[in-house]
């Protein structure tokens, strides 16, 4: 019997998770690819589409929502991302459409997670927030009144982009200073190298041949000095920005997503605690930090796929 399934697509720099998700927000199918061993868009496209024909499942789809990094919900297309190999203008879904003869929307990848919050998850019942995504680099979706804020051209709410450090980290935008340099998973590893400490040369993080951010917040719980120093870093980093972007839209709540906010509450508690200590005294005890709830249901896919619940295309 035929199904109504959405195919929900969710573009990162590391990897690409892509799912079937019917019309009530349940998950019938989930896989994930390697972004990186995709040579070219249309590797990834391709890729997704032999594994939903494996499964028997290409009749059934009814329509195609994606998130991605510097995605154009107006003209459907990546527009230079940063952390993707692939450059420069991407129409990606009219790659979608082409290959399978389905009509797709694009967002940006951020937007996509905060619409699964928004209908799924941590968001619900709020018309006002920021969704926070802590992933390779760091998105943020900007909800006002219960609508995700795009702006003339689509490309609003670049949080991650914003520069936090005057000359600071170089940035894959070409800049210096952005915050997602000091915020994501890659900050994290880059402060391993960058941050001076007394407590350095005794870290455990000197034993692991390429460490990566999990492995930052895993040994601060077990207490690591340098990798206590490092997580307090980037929550101080992170919630002054987020004292600061406080003014743009006066949100009831920021809600972190991806890897290093599943590190859990104590990290959430760290960011409202620098956030406070910055905030203009008209936004102080009103702004919630919370954690996703959809981290083990992937809150970008379901959002993305709710693109085509919303009749969006």
């Amino acid at each position: 019997m035929k199904k109504n399934l959405a195919l929900g697509v969710d573009i990162g720099g590391t990897n690409t998770v892509f799912g079937l998700v019917d019309n009530q927000g349940n998950l019938y199918f989930e896989e994930s690819i390697s972004t990186t061993s995709c040579e070219t868009p249309e590797d990834l496209v391709e890729k997704i589409h032999q594994k939903i024909s494996q499964i028997g499942q290409l009749n059934n789809i009814i329509g195609i929502g994606i998130g991605a990094p510097n995605g154009n919900i107006f003209s459907g297309t990546i527009e230079f991302a940063p952390n993707l190999k692939w450059k420069g203008i991407i129409p990606i879904a009219r790659l979608f459409e082409h290959q399978f003869k389905s009509d797709a929307v694009l967002t940006n990848d951020a937007n996509a997670a905060a619409m699964g919050e928004m209908i799924y998850g941590a968001a619900k019942g709020i018309d006002d927030f920021v969704s926070i995504t802590l992933g390779t680099g760091l998105g943020s979706g900007v909800v006002v009144h219960g609508d995700l804020v795009y702006g003339h051209d689509g490309f609003a709410g670049e949080y991650g982009h914003i520069r936090v450090i005057n000359d600071g980290r170089i940035c894959g935008c070409g800049r210096k200073g952005c915050l997602e340099t000091y915020a994501s998973a890659t900050g994290v590893v880059r402060s391993i190298n960058e941050l001076e400490s007394i407590n350095k040369k005794d870290s455990k993080l000197n034993l692991i041949e390429s460490p990566h951010s999990n492995d930052v917040f895993r040994l601060a719980e077990e207490g690591d000095l340098f990798s206590k120093e490092i997580v307090e870093y980037t929550a101080q980093v992170l919630g002054s920005a987020l004292a600061d972007f406080a003014c743009f839209t006066s949100p009831k709540a920021y809600i972190l997503f991806g890897g290093i906010a599943q590190s859990g509450q104590p990290f959430a508690e760290k960011v409202k605690t620098y956030m406070e200590a910055s905030l203009l005294n008209i936004y102080k005890d009103k702004i919630e930090i919370k954690i996703s709830e959809l981290h083990d249901k992937n809150a970008a896919v379901l959002g993305a796929a709710s693109l085509v619940w919303n009749q969006q295309i």
